[in-house]
Parts: structure tokens; sequence; C-alpha cells
């Protein structure tokens, strides 16, 4: 039924053209309510930024909220970089940030800072900062105001209260150092962190000590460790821009060379010692043996001579032996004997005298 109809109705329909003017009123109104309750929603958003030139339209913010972008965040970012004169930050920059799941607030107040700052940060660079996980606020302030890190550090359950190395000499060295970096945005993403920035110092503090021909040298120079340390530059592959390195404390720890030392002579004492009771142990071993083979040589003599009996026998019964030859024998072995006892008893005198 189009409005000529309805108007017909009205005019010569009676009840039924009523009906239709109400219909169309009913709707009117409940358009116009619907309206009224979206423009209440957002107008108070809405002359925010429009008080604030912050270009935010109604249908930028009835977008926001079919997108599901918390339009407050979006909206009142969006006046503080307008208020800063970040005029080239879009609304739809912060929205596109907002829906990647960055961190909006914080971006818009780096950006701000670095602003301030005269610090060069790109919006883009900030949100793939933001996006990699770091805070991206911190880094801002360590750019401006450079943090101080201890090496060894001190944070966590980190043990370790001092970089021991050692000299030439042999002296133990126990070093304290306190770098200033600040933060290099150009390498923030995909830079080291501060993890590595103190174990290159801790590395850089025990080759320095290490080079040195006497502990002495380092006592008297603490900074030949800081320019030796700052001349390998460090910071080369990190996310920070090291400004100084300071010897905090160095301490003179134990005689490392003449433990090492006295290990060593210790180790070779045990050593000789093995290796003379190995020889101690052969030598016994080896007076055993030509014990055992002089045994082994009477026993042989023994049976040898208990063959001459047989031997002198077979001679008799064969007729090589007589016995004038036998007697002559044992007169020979007589007088041997004889000798053998004046001999010994000459000895025994002699000794006596």
């Amino acid at each position: 039924m189009n409005l000529s109809a309805i108007c017909s109705l009205g005019q010569f329909g009676g009840t039924s053209g009523w009906s239709g003017w109400m219909v169309l009123g009913i709707l009117g109104i409940l358009v116009l309510l619907t309206i009224l309750f979206i423009i209440a929603q957002f107008f108070r958003l809405w002359l925010q930024a429009f008080m604030s030139n912050a270009d935010v339209g109604m249908f930028d913010l009835i977008g926001m909220r079919l997108r599901k972008v918390d339009a407050t965040t979006v909206v009142l970012c969006k006046i503080q970089l307008v208020k800063a004169g970040l005029q080239d930050i879009s609304t739809n920059d912060l929205e596109s940030h907002y829906l990647a799941g960055g961190r909006v607030p914080n971006v818009s107040r780096a950006m701000i800072a670095a602003n301030r700052a005269v610090i060069d940060l790109d919006f883009r660079k900030a949100c793939a900062i933001d996006l990699a996980g770091r805070d991206i606020i911190d880094a801002v302030k360590t750019s401006v105001d450079p943090k101080v890190i201890d090496v060894p550090s001190s944070r966590g359950d980190a043990t370790k209260v001092t970089i021991d190395a050692v000299a030439k000499d042999g002296i133990q060295l126990k070093a304290k150092a306190r770098v200033t970096v600040r933060t290099n945005i150009r390498q923030l993403i995909g830079g080291a962190t501060e993890e590595t920035i103190v174990a290159r110092v801790g590395e850089g503090i025990v080759s320095a000590i290490g080079s040195a021909n006497s502990h002495k040298e380092v006592l008297e120079n603490p900074d030949r460790i800081s320019k030796a340390v700052l001349a390998k530059g460090l910071d080369s592959g990190t996310a920070f821009e090291i400004l100084s390195i300071d010897i905090a404390d160095v301490d003179v720890g134990e005689n490392i060379g003449a433990k090492l030392q006295a290990d060593q002579a210790e180790a070779d004492k045990r050593r000789f010692q093995a290796e003379a009771e190995k020889r101690r142990a052969m030598a016994i071993a080896l007076a055993a043996e030509n014990k055992a083979k002089i045994e082994e040589n009477r026993a042989l003599v023994t049976l040898a001579e208990a063959e001459i009996p047989k031997a002198m026998a077979e001679a008799f019964r064969s007729g090589n032996l007589g016995i004038l030859d036998y007697y002559r024998m044992k007169n020979i072995q007589a007088d041997t004997g004889m000798r053998e006892s004046i001999g010994r008893g000459d000895s025994a005198q002699e000794q006596r005298g």
C-alpha cells in the first residue's frame, strides 16, 4: 500500500485511513528513537573529538562498534596525538593496531614522548615494536634517560656478585662494573636484550684482566679495562647503545697461580710415588723370580749329584774305573775339603782380628 492509497483511505476510508497513518507514525518514532539512542551512545566521544579537531566522525564511531573496536580508547589516543602535534596518524591506523592485538595507549604515549624528545620514531616501527612484545614506552624512556646495568647482574636469583679473572702473574681479581646504555630504536626489533650486554661485558672484563702482565697494572689503572671493553664494540647487534663502562670495584682474590702450582706439584708427587711403587713392586717380583730360579737350579744340581753314584757304579761294572782310581779321587776330594776348611778358618780369624 503506497502513500497515495493511504491518503485516499484517510480521506474516504474512515477508520482504516487513520490506522495507516498511525503505523507510519509508530515506525517513524521507532526509527527516530533508534537514531537518538545511537547518537546518545557516541555523542560524548564525538563531541570530544570534534572539540579537539581529532577528525573522528559519527559514522567512524558506529563503524568501530561494528568492528568491535574500543572506541573510547581509540578516540582518546587520537585526541592525545592531535594535541601533541602528530596530525599524520589517522584513526584508521589506530584501529588497525588495535585489531592486530597491539596496545594502542602505549604506542600513543611513546609517539608523544619521542616527539617531545626529538627522537625519530615512525608510527609503523612503534607498532611493530609493540606487537613484538617489547615495552615501547620503556624503550623511548631509556633513549631519553639512559639506564645503568650492573655487571654481573643483580636481578633475579643471581648468586654471582663479581666477575672473577686471573692476571698473567696468577693473582685473581674480582671486579664489578656499571654499564650505562640507551635504547637503539633502529635495532630494537630483533636486537639482543640486556642479558647479552651483561654477558659480553663480563667476557670483556675477563679478557682485559687476563691480558694484563700483573694484577698491579689493573689496580693502578682500572680504566684500562673500560677502554679495552669499549674498543670491542660489544653493543653490535643489540637493542642498546653502550655509552660508558665504569669499573665500580676491584678486589684482590686468591693466588690462583700458586694454588695451581701447588696442586700440580702434589699431582706430580703422587705420580712419582706411583711410579716408584711400581718399580719397587717390579723389583720385588724380579727378586722373587730370581730366587725361584736359584731354587730351581739347586734342585737341578741335586738331581745331577744324585746321578754321580749311579755313574760310578756303571763305570765300575764296565771297567772304566778301577779301585785305585776311586781311592785317588777320594784323596783328592779329602784334600780339597781340607783346603776349604782351612780357608774358611783363616777368613774367620781375619774377621775376628
